[in-house]
């Protein structure tokens, strides 16, 4: 059970309290009281968060470590750890990724700014986007290309950091002195166009927190990772067309 209990950063659990619970169902104290009872028996080390009603009878939807799922029976004897489908007219709907989306929506809009790199319009900005890069990622290269050409078709572009060999690598260094630079924007078009710059790590610059986040609660498997406004997530590079019509402008 230990290894279905696994954590989430602290930051998702603060993202999941945000989402507007009100619309839930109450479930009866009693029955939210057994099987909290239940799965802490089974795993004591587990954080065990609130109680739902689920879209199906007799299950109930319970948080577990901060952002896991569980669909438990009403004595707490028995759980499913899975996605939960919906099967509707002409499709079935994926109800646990649409959760998981609007959880990641509600942790990156809560991100600060001022950690981000952003190349932002002149003009009006009608979207944004978030992306998590590497300086040493080819398809990064080509989307960072295109930021000139969104950021005409209205679309913001704020990039996070993820080195891909990790905290200890070279690419660290790299990324995290476009990070620590007077000019960030500049330093980073200048590393993804393989320009020589000196490299400069300061301390507490957010790559490492930023690329915990993207591990633990985006699920970053490459570069670019982008993130949309509603919390979807595209794995990879998508042309300047393909994302305008994605974002509805």
């Amino acid at each position: 059970m230990t290894s279905i209990f696994r954590p989430l950063a602290a930051v998702a659990a603060a993202a999941l309290m945000s989402l507007g619970q009100s619309a839930v169902a109450d479930v009866d104290t009693a029955v939210a009281k057994q099987i909290k009872a239940k799965l802490a028996a089974g795993n004591p080390r587990a954080t065990i968060g609130e109680v739902r009603e689920s879209p199906v009878s007799g299950l109930y939807e319970v948080e577990v470590d901060g952002g896991n799922v569980l669909y438990v029976s009403a004595d707490g004897g028995h759980f499913i750890a899975g996605d939960l489908y919906q099967v509707q007219s002409k499709q079935v709907v994926n109800l646990s990724e649409q959760r998981r989306t609007r959880q990641r929506a509600a942790v990156m809009d809560q991100q600060d700014l001022g950690d981000m790199i952003v190349f932002s319009p002149k003009g009006e900005t009608k979207a944004h986007i978030y992306v998590f890069t590497d300086v040493d990622c080819g398809y990064c290269r080509k989307l960072h290309n295109d930021v000139p050409e969104l950021n005409r078709r209205g679309i913001e572009v704020r990039y996070l950091a993820f080195p891909r060999a990790g905290l200890n690598s070279q690419g660290y260094r790299k990324i995290a002195t476009a990070w620590c630079a007077d000019d960030r924007n500049a330093t980073l078009t200048k590393l993804k166009n393989r320009e020589s710059v000196a490299l400069n790590v300061c301390k507490n610059n957010p790559v490492a927190a930023q690329y915990k986040l993207g591990n633990e609660v985006i699920d970053v498997r490459g570069t670019p990772t982008i993130v949309m406004e509603d919390g979807t997530v595209v794995p990879g590079y998508l042309p300047p067309e393909t994302l305008v019509k994605a974002l509805g402008i």
